[in-house]
């Protein structure tokens, strides 16, 4: 074998995937294809999912700025593991054995992952679930060994309205050594509940794959169902999906930086992100009739028009959150007390984001430049090409500063999206007929990835939503590490990751 792993992906036979083509590889070749990877660390896995019979992996060309996606059958439920070449597939294999029942034949971690021994059926997503019935084999933590060490359960049911997750600390004294995460408790079964649909009709299940993230998860869905059908939405369309997709990056940034400063007991920019943050779902309430905008973007346009009054209610809200920011930023800067909490803790080296992939501020706090609105852009941000805030201390408060840099950046490129909105449709059918199509979609925690495969009726064959958090969550265990138990909060909260969105 000879050639980077770029070259030898493109070896494989062409399938017909838009606009970045997928290429079937033998399993050998699979295999072969992860020894290459140790030598290209510039093409970075995004992504890593299945369908009966085949495993996908997608990757991301850096030094192109292109996609490239590789697949293997798989082989008598075996098919070759990415882990040892890169530690972001860990969770993917896992996963994938629990879903559909294939195994990463040389995986670095083989325990189960979303499966917690209570589904009635093994591989719910395969070809032919098998029915359980021998007692379930249950996910277990690593083991410790040695003098002095204590563990801490936390969760799955956490204080507040929060998301379910179980986080087990290792910790000497207050100092923590290791944080291992168990997920999987909002398990939806969003792929069996998509398959067989058509992309209109299951749209509303990509809408609440994650909550906070409905507008980018419903954008990327509609972006590769309209891929892989040469669908074209109207532009006036398009232009206001831009604005769509920026207003959910301010509120959920303000709700960030706000929920932050009050993990470290700050709460006056708490109270006052809240407050901005209210004001823009107001006016998303005045403008489209849902606070969150859920069900608003669908594949080939948008489900309503704007109300009337919309762009000013907007325009309002957005004037609000630019007077008072410069204010906030302030107060950020100047309480030693609040400083002391956020600078240098929950420290992510750049490296490990690298190996990671790391999208979103938690990528870019620590040195990872990847925004794919300017790396990847799907219409219209190619004529409004955003800045990427991209710092490299990599604790907290970087992760802060790339969010409050990006929400001045959001305020304009949401008033030029309305100022350029055209009238018009709003939305075009999609043409019932087969096709593949993948998107990329920069939502407020970072890239969302979804694939799709509709047969020759129009109807989902297979599809795979990837939220940002898949390749985030392990990078906060890593984090954590020799801070103090107190400061968790504050480092879960700077990364913010979904729970729901890859608990699928």
């Amino acid at each position: 074998m000879s050639g980077a792993a770029s070259a030898w992906i493109r070896r494989g036979a062409a399938q017909g995937c838009a606009p970045f083509e997928r290429y079937l590889l033998a399993p050998a070749a699979f295999g072969d294809l992860r020894d290459a990877l140790r030598t290209e660390p510039s093409l970075a896995l995004l992504s890593f999912w299945a369908e009966p019979g085949f495993v996908h992996a997608a990757f991301l060309d850096e030094a192109g700025n292109t996609l490239l996606l590789a697949t293997t059958p798989v082989q008598d439920g075996r098919y070759p593991a990415l882990s040892p070449a890169r530690p972001g597939a860990v969770r993917f294999e896992r996963m994938i054995r629990d879903l559909w029942s294939y195994s990463a034949e040389g995986g670095v971690d083989l325990r189960p992952w979303l499966d917690h021994g209570r589904w009635p059926v093994t591989g719910p997503n395969a070809a032919r679930p098998a029915r359980r019935t021998l007692p379930a084999e249950q996910p277990e933590f690593l083991p410790i060994e040695g003098e002095g060490w204590h563990q801490i359960p936390v969760g799955p049911v956490h204080a507040g309205i929060i998301e379910p997750g179980h986080f087990r600390f290792t910790v000497q004294g207050e100092v923590v050594v290791r944080l291992e995460q168990r997920l999987g408790y909002t398990h939806k079964g969003t792929i069996g509940l998509m398959t067989g649909k058509s992309p209109r009709a299951a749209a509303r299940y990509a809408a609440r794959l994650s909550g906070d993230t409905t507008v980018a998860h419903a954008l990327a869905f509609a972006l590769a169902a309209e891929a892989a059908t040469g669908a074209t939405p109207p532009p006036r369309a398009v232009w206001l999906r831009l604005a769509m997709l920026e207003l959910e990056r301010i509120a959920n940034h303000l709700g960030d930086w706000g929920f932050i400063c009050n993990d470290a007991a700050f709460a006056y920019p708490h109270a006052r992100c809240g407050l901005l943050r209210e004001g823009v779902l107001r006016a998303n309430a005045a403008a489209f009739g849902h606070r969150l905008l859920m069900d608003r973007v669908i594949p080939g346009g948008l489900a309503m028009e704007m109300l009337p009054g919309g762009t000013e209610a907007i325009l309002a809200a957005l004037a609000a959150v630019e007077a008072e920011m410069p204010a906030l930023v302030s107060i950020y800067d100047s309480h030693a007390s609040l400083q002391d909490r956020v600078v240098g803790t929950g420290f992510l080296k750049p490296a490990l984001a690298a190996a990671f992939a790391a999208g979103g501020y938690v990528g870019r706090a620590s040195g990872r430049g990847f925004d794919a609105r300017i790396a990847l852009p799907h219409a219209p941000y190619e004529s409004l090409v955003p800045e990427a805030a991209i710092r490299t201390e990599g604790d907290v408060d970087a992760r802060v500063r790339v969010r409050i840099a990006e929400l001045s950046d959001s305020i304009a490129l949401v008033r030029e999206a309305l100022a350029a909105a055209p009238g018009g449709e709003i939305h075009q059918s999609l043409p019932q007929k087969g096709g593949e199509g993948i998107a990329v979609v920069e939502g407020f925690r970072g890239e969302i990835v979804t694939w799709m495969a509709l047969d020759d009726g129009g109807l989902i064959r297979a599809v795979f939503p990837r939220d940002p958090s898949w390749l985030q969550w392990p990078l906060l265990e890593a984090a954590i590490e020799g801070n103090i138990v107190a400061d968790f909060p504050l480092c879960n909260k700077s990364f913010n990751c979904s729970y729901s969105g890859v608990d699928l």
